[in-house]
């Protein structure tokens, strides 16, 4: 089976989207529970989509059909229908429920938050993020804060994405649970990484809460989605997930620096 390895490693690969594409269509990569549970529902939705257009496009075609004046010159005088009526009204509502049982349980899945972990605060400015991880403060000194600003188009190296890229990266541990609370400082923000199914709005004097468990390795690519004044597309969000060992590393590094 040797001989089969120099063909096999020309075989295209799978890489994960976790940052939009041009032309894109549909939704990028999970890396969370929720993110799958809304592509998963998204899909489910689309299938009664696709049924109920092509009853109804199929109903359309027979009207047309059958009530043309050469087929039917004298139409039927028929005024209502008991059984079609109860049909029309009972098969809707059928398919409501199956639409909406997925659905409660995506929303209170969303809402849930287990014992985390790691808590992670996200505040947003004009027009860049603030983020402060208070697990790790030492009496009354400062803990782990930064800033995180969008790098400009001039700066970027290989492989960063304009708009996207930035010069400090939220770094949490992947496989474990985090909340982030989100609050902004000035105006209306909005805290939103597609790959993570989050997005949450950043309200002045109001503390937002997400719950966040990533199931796998990786950096995901964010923006603000709140219109918040002249710069409000410049303030991008990068998550980078890591291994725990990793994340340990990066907090010591981080708390050696205060």
């Amino acid at each position: 089976m040797l001989f089969l390895v120099p063909f096999l490693s020309c075989l295209p690969t799978r890489t994960l989207g976790d940052a939009p594409e041009g032309w894109q269509l549909g939704f990028q990569d999970p890396a969370t529970p929720v993110m799958q549970g809304i592509i998963d529902l998204h899909h489910d939705i689309c299938f009664f989509l696709v049924v109920i257009a092509t009853f109804v496009l199929w109903m359309l075609g027979r009207t047309l059909y059958h009530f043309h004046k050469d087929r039917n010159g004298v139409p039927e005088k028929i005024i209502h229908g008991t059984a079609i009526e109860i049909g029309w009204t009972v098969a809707p509502s059928l398919i409501l429920v199956l639409i909406a049982i997925p659905s409660f349980a995506l929303l209170y899945s969303m809402d849930e938050v287990v014992d985390p972990a790691v808590t992670v605060k996200a505040i947003g400015h004009q027009w860049y993020w603030s983020y402060e991880y208070s697990d790790y403060n030492q009496s009354d000194e400062e803990g782990v804060m930064f800033d995180s600003y969008m790098v400009p188009e001039d700066d970027l190296v290989d492989g960063q994405l304009r708009l996207l890229e930035v010069d400090n990266r939220v770094v949490v541990p992947a496989n474990t649970h985090i909340r982030v609370i989100i609050t902004g400082a000035d105006v209306l923000h909005s805290w939103a990484v597609p790959s993570l199914g989050v997005k949450c709005d950043a309200v002045p004097g109001r503390l937002n809460e997400v719950p966040i468990f990533i199931q796998r390795e990786g950096t995901f690519y964010g923006q603000c989605s709140e219109l918040c004044g002249a710069n409000h597309a410049f303030m991008p969000i990068v998550v980078e997930a890591v291994p725990l060992k990793d994340y340990i590393s990066w907090v010591s590094h981080k708390l050696e620096e205060i």
